[in-house]
């Protein structure tokens, strides 16, 4: 019981792009593919961010909010960041969200700098 409650923080605790990778796991390797999981496991991890994010104060999520108009600076920037290819980083400041969880309050100032630097506008949860 202990190991699915794991399993199932995990789950509801992924990135867009890491949700996104496990239904493309799951449909080629297993035949398995998810009718309306993506709307699912992207409200839970809002809220279960936020609370957290709330108690500890000491890391934090950097979500791009919006690319604005100079999206090829942003998304060069996400690629550094991130490590992301060429177009999971296009995905991703396309569609938004969370591009580093968890990091440092220093090292999320210095990547929302950066982000915003390129046009980005940004916030931290």
């Amino acid at each position: 019981m202990a190991d699915l409650k794991k399993l199932a923080e995990e789950i509801v605790g992924l990135t867009l792009l890491e949700a996104q990778e496990l239904k493309t796991i799951l449909k080629d390797e297993y035949g398995i593919e998810p009718a309306a999981g993506g709307a699912v496991m992207m409200a839970g991890p809002a809220a279960g961010g936020e609370a957290a994010a709330a108690e500890e104060k000491t890391e934090f999520d950097v979500v791009l909010v919006e690319a604005g108009a100079q999206k090829i600076n942003v998304i060069k920037e996400v690629r550094g960041i991130t490590g992301l290819g060429l177009k999971e980083a296009k995905e991703l400041v396309e569609a938004g969200g969370k591009v580093k969880e968890a990091a440092p309050k220093a090292e999320a100032e210095e990547i929302k700098k950066k982000l915003e630097d390129a046009g980005a506008k940004v916030e931290l949860k």
